[in-house]
């Protein structure tokens, strides 16, 4: 007979391993099933995000911009630095090292709140007797049995069509973290956060990097101000960021890889370049899951189909994360995952979109949460704007980093703050105080009125709240 479960998770990243354990924490009999595997053929939990994504691009991210303060701004805090050389290898090992302990961490996780983790493919199976059959393909095949289903497998990179991942010269997310050497000219294909967050760890590096987007706007999912100013920084730190550029043929061979594309002024072009990163988007991952045997229903773009509560068509089905609708963020996965494994438990849980914060982790850092100036116009609703500048913010002028700003945008009658743009050092961060702030439906003058630490970057932002009213103190 098979092992019967409460709830099965079928995915082990930001979305299911959370799932997982808070099912668990609620009194559920659980198991997970994920199939990633380290070098040693062993479990590697976390998913994208842990193995070939948000953790180890950040690792790398910090590493390569130790080396560039190193190589150019030390000798602005009076720090000599000579027969400065990097080690590639250890860079990557020290990377390496970081998603392992995060693997090991999940599997603790698991342990400590009695989660049971199947190493292997989940996929479905059968529906009866009010509950689902789940085929585990691993060492060796099992079926499993779940009153509750939660799918949780992610996405995958979009290739481009005629040029799939070699992950040698043409590469995914994957490749792109495990170059084994810098190379001496770099082309990426999407100039999004993948492409700019890898584009600035191989620049940082030593390559000549040239980006090809093809949309005529930089960034055109963030504020335009803001991205306006990102782009500026971009450009002066030596990326090449070509917009408007459609590509064609791509070929690749021993020398390296050469894309054909069209400028915006409508000029055949030809870009030769050593490796080519391609970052156009992710997919929803259903391959392997079955969904045909159960009848569950996916969208014409191959995710899996839910309401507002993450449930499918079919009855104690759930899904969560990038295989469905929404923003393909680690983050928001964890968010539904908590969600539905509360409303399994018979909870209200809800997961507000509209407060969802966004990063791209760069140097300047960008971040926001909210509607954008572009939007609120579209939208007929009636704003102030409030900027306030790094260069006018006392720590940033002592950590030397005074690039981008912050800019908050509020209603204009009720002066509910609607959205914050973040462009400067640790964005990332300043960020949770705007989204607790949205949820708490706080107004510019609630932020204005906080007292903040002096020196801090989070001046910026109650300067930013001062501005709405047109009242800053230090700009």
């Amino acid at each position: 007979m098979s092992k019967q479960f409460d709830v099965i998770v079928i995915g082990g990243g930001p979305g299911g391993y959370i799932a997982a354990i808070r099912a668990a924490q609620l009194g559920f009999n659980v198991a997970c099933i994920d199939e990633w595997k380290n070098a040693k053929g062993g479990p590697a939990l976390g998913g994208t995000c842990t193995n070939i994504g948000c953790i180890p691009s950040k690792a790398l991210l910090q590493s390569s911009e130790h080396y560039e303060h190193a190589s150019h701004h030390f000798s602005d805090h009076g720090i000599e630095v000579k027969g400065l050389s990097l080690n590639l290898p250890k860079m990557l090992g020290r990377k390496d090292t970081v998603v392992k302990q995060n693997n090991d961490g999940i599997v603790y996780l698991f342990k400590k709140n009695k989660v049971t983790f199947f190493h292997g493919r989940g996929s479905f199976a059968a529906a009866k007797d009010g509950s689902y059959d789940i085929k585990v393909a691993g060492a060796a095949e099992e079926t499993i049995a779940g009153k509750h289903v939660i799918v949780a497998t992610g996405s995958n990179a979009r290739a481009l069509p005629g040029a799939p991942f070699d992950e040698e010269t043409i590469l995914s997310n994957d490749g792109a973290l495990r170059i084994g050497a810098v190379p001496k000219k770099l082309g990426l294909i999407g100039a999004g956060v993948i492409g700019l967050e890898m584009g600035s760890v191989w620049r940082r590096l030593g390559a000549e990097v040239t980006v090809l987007e093809g949309l005529p706007t930089f960034l055109g999912a963030v504020d335009q101000q803001i991205a306006k100013e990102a782009h500026k920084a971009f450009v002066k730190q030596g990326l090449k960021i070509e917009l408007g550029a459609t590509v064609g043929e791509i070929k690749s061979g021993k020398k390296g890889v050469s894309v054909a594309y069209v400028d915006a002024k409508g000029q055949a072009m030809t870009l030769e370049v050593d490796k080519l990163i391609v970052s156009i988007g992710r997919v929803a991952n259903t391959i392997g899951l079955a969904p045909e045997v159960v009848g569950l229903k996916l969208d014409e773009r191959g995710a899996i189909l839910v309401d507002g509560e993450c449930k499918t068509n079919l009855p104690n089905v759930w899904a969560v994360g990038d295989v469905v609708r929404g923003p393909m963020l680690a983050h928001k996965a964890e968010e539904e995952g908590v969600a539905v494994a509360e409303r399994i438990a018979g909870q209200h849980s809800h997961v507000n979109f509209n407060t969802i914060p966004w990063v791209i982790y760069t140097n300047p850092e960008i971040a926001w949460v909210g509607q954008t100036e572009e939007q609120l116009k579209a939208a007929g609703r009636a704003y102030k704007a409030g900027t306030f500048p790094f260069m006018a913010n006392g720590r940033a002028r002592a950590l030397g980093d005074t690039t981008g700003m912050v800019k908050m945008l509020a209603d204009a009658v009720t002066d509910e703050i609607l959205g914050v743009h973040i462009v400067g050092p640790m964005a990332s961060e300043l960020i949770a105080e705007c989204v607790v702030a949205m949820e708490f439906r706080a107004s510019s003058e609630d932020i204005a009125r906080i007292c903040h630490a002096h020196p801090s970057l989070s001046e910026a932002t109650k300067e930013a709240a001062l501005a709405v009213d047109k009242r800053t103190l230090n700009f």
